[in-house]
């Protein structure tokens, strides 16, 4: 006769589900992240996929891992490491041995831990009796095995029934941490609704799962996790790449254009691209080029035809079109190019996260081709900077390049939805039909910027392509004096910017001993380690840039007033080399990760006590 055992309240915990690539482990994690987000929690979500596309089965290089931290405070990470690590295999233990907490809890199923499972991880004997796991508390469940019970009678195929572990998986942490099992259901009713049956299997056996956890003693108590307290409003969970989409076609309805993305798939991007050839319902068109330079062709096409013209990839992509994102800069072409960085170069890590792409964004094309650089900071923040890259694009007609990346673009947390009336009206720079005399590139005095005159307006005809213009007339111009001139207005114009964009900001005592400086999606981890530092009494600030070309106008001064200067980005040190060229004054100091994963807070904390400290 089995007790009923205590629950115990926890501020916040972190979770990660892996298995191999097949085994549901995505889908689990996203589960258990949306039942989390319906119940109140903050959170944020770390999906770890394999790069090689079919691996074999039951090996490290084919594990596949979800992250995710919820709690009742402000969650700004997916946690450095797992309180709770559920491994459907030895291959799963083995690559997270350093990704669980000393002392948590590990969840294994027992079933995959046969002699040929542990050769294919790369073990002789298993780690569960050479006490390579001395000090965890492990749960040898045979959820496999469970399974087939579960199902023996439901008429499913053994492949099918195996292939529903993941939900027995899932019941054991719905009843470990006291989650509902109803919006479960309602996603597999919703997903399978052709296939009763296997809707039927999927809830039999999450159900079970749970019953399971709650009948063995193998846990001393279950846990709950309450609501965080959070500013009133309508959220929803939401992915980076989801927001991303969403911020463009906020964009193209408060511009009042029609919405263009030419893309060409490549990971970690084409989220972006399958989420906006949902809505043609909206206006939406979307556009599968065969190839990258066909794809932002297309849609700069788009933009001279009056849309709002978007193409979106990651670094090798971004290379790829570096020629027609030149043309699209000379020809003063309003054109959003988002790049969802991955580690690099070449192939690279393609489903791993890096900032490594700076340097091509600012200088990746031939002659002087400058261009407005932004970077989102946050999951649902890249909703805001897909509205404001699309605003500065129409509103200073240049290319504008987005730069999120791989953790920002798979990462999940909740936004707090935005009203459309309560975003700012974008102004496309746009002729009239009223002017005299048009000149295509005449500029308007504030913004250095030129009206686009529809192609087929009426006495509005004008020449553009990729050959020098002659200033005003837009005549193809050969004379030395007027390309140094048109470069310099060009560039000019972009410098011009920073006139209207605010200035930037700074998290603590602009007087610090260390100033902490991030760019782009490390913002999660910096902000927490800072927060943390500063209630330890340590004199320590930050200060994260989302405009990067042009910086804010008060820039220089932030770093004037810091004791010590530390630049911190996933890449070998990218952003501190052109502020260190922007501003040659000053002394930058940096830290610097290329490792294809997220910072953690332990090693910049202590990176920050050892700069304090000298």
């Amino acid at each position: 006769m089995s007790t009923k055992n205590a629950t115990v309240e926890l501020d916040k915990v972190v979770i990660k589900f892996a298995g191999d690539s097949g085994d549901g482990m995505q889908l689990t994690g996203t589960q258990f992240t949306n039942t989390s987000a319906l119940l109140g929690n903050d959170l944020a979500t770390f999906p770890d996929f394999p790069a090689e596309i079919r691996a074999p089965q039951g090996t490290v290089p084919g594990v596949s891992g979800f992250q995710v931290h919820i709690g009742n405070t402000e969650i700004n990470t997916p946690g450095d490491i797992a309180d709770v690590l559920v491994a459907m295999n030895p291959a799963a233990l083995k690559a997270n041995k350093n990704s669980i907490k000393k002392g948590g809890t590990i969840i294994v199923n027992i079933d995959s831990f046969e002699k040929r499972d542990l050769e294919k991880a790369g073990y002789e004997t298993s780690p569960l009796e050479d006490n390579s796991f001395e000090g965890f508390n492990i749960i040898e469940s045979p959820i496999t095995s469970l399974t087939r019970e579960s199902l023996k009678d439901s008429g499913l195929d053994g492949k099918s029934i195996v292939r529903s572990k993941n939900m027995f998986a899932l019941g054991i942490v719905y009843w470990l941490f006291n989650r509902p099992m109803e919006q479960t259901e309602n996603f597999l009713k919703k997903k399978f609704k052709s296939k009763p049956e296997i809707i039927n299997a999927n809830i039999k056996v999450l159900h079970d799962g749970y019953n399971y956890a709650e009948t063995i003693q193998a846990f001393s108590s279950s846990y709950t996790i309450l609501p965080a307290k959070v500013p009133p409003g309508t959220y929803r969970n939401i992915m980076g790449n989801q927001a991303t989409a969403w911020g463009f076609m906020a964009a193209a309805e408060k511009a009042n254009l029609q919405l263009f993305l030419g893309s060409y798939p490549i990971t970690p991007a084409s989220d972006i691209l399958h989420e906006l050839s949902k809505h043609k319902n909206l206006g939406v068109k979307t556009f599968q080029a065969e190839d990258e330079m066909a794809a932002i062709c297309s849609a700069m096409g788009a933009s001279f035809a009056g849309a709002l013209g978007i193409t979106t990839t990651s670094g090798p992509g971004l290379a790829l079109k570096g020629e027609a994102l030149g043309l699209a800069m000379i020809t003063e072409l309003p054109l959003v190019v988002v790049n969802v960085q991955r580690g690099g170069p070449s192939t690279g890590l393609p489903t791993k996260t890096e900032q490594s792409d700076l340097m091509q964004a600012l200088y990746g094309r031939n002659g002087e081709s400058p261009v407005i650089i932004v970077a989102a900071s946050t999951p649902a923040n890249c909703f805001d900077w897909a509205f404001e890259a699309s605003r500065l694009a129409l509103e200073h007609s240049t290319p504008v390049v987005l730069l999120t990346d791989g953790y920002l673009g798979n990462g999940a947390e909740p936004w707090k939805m935005t009203k459309l009336k309560d975003l700012p009206d974008i102004k496309p720079l746009r002729i009239d039909g009223t002017e005299k005399d048009y000149l295509p590139y005449a500029r308007e005095e504030d913004t250095g910027a030129r009206k686009l005159a529809i192609p087929g307006t009426k006495d509005f005809e004008h020449r553009i392509g990729g050959l020098e213009k002659e200033n005003l007339t837009g005549n193809v111009s050969y004379d030395p004096e007027n390309h140094e001139l048109m470069c310099r207005l060009r560039a000019e114009k972009v410098e011009k910017v920073a006139n209207f964009i605010p200035e930037q900001e700074i998290i603590g005592d602009a007087n610090t001993d260390l100033l902490v400086v991030g760019w782009g999606g490390t913002y999660g981890h910096l902000y927490s380690t800072v927060s943390k530092m500063t209630q330890e009494s340590k004199k320590i600030a930050l200060t994260q840039f989302n405009y990067i070309n042009p910086l804010p106008k008060n820039t220089i001064d932030i770093f004037r007033q810091a004791k010590k200067i530390v630049v911190c980005e996933l890449n070998r040190g990218q952003f501190v080399d052109y502020l260190r060229a922007q501003f040659p004054d000053i002394k930058f100091n940096q830290y610097n990760k290329t490792q294809g994963l997220p910072f953690t807070t332990i090693e910049l904390a202590q990176h920050f006590d050892n700069l304090l400290n000298k």
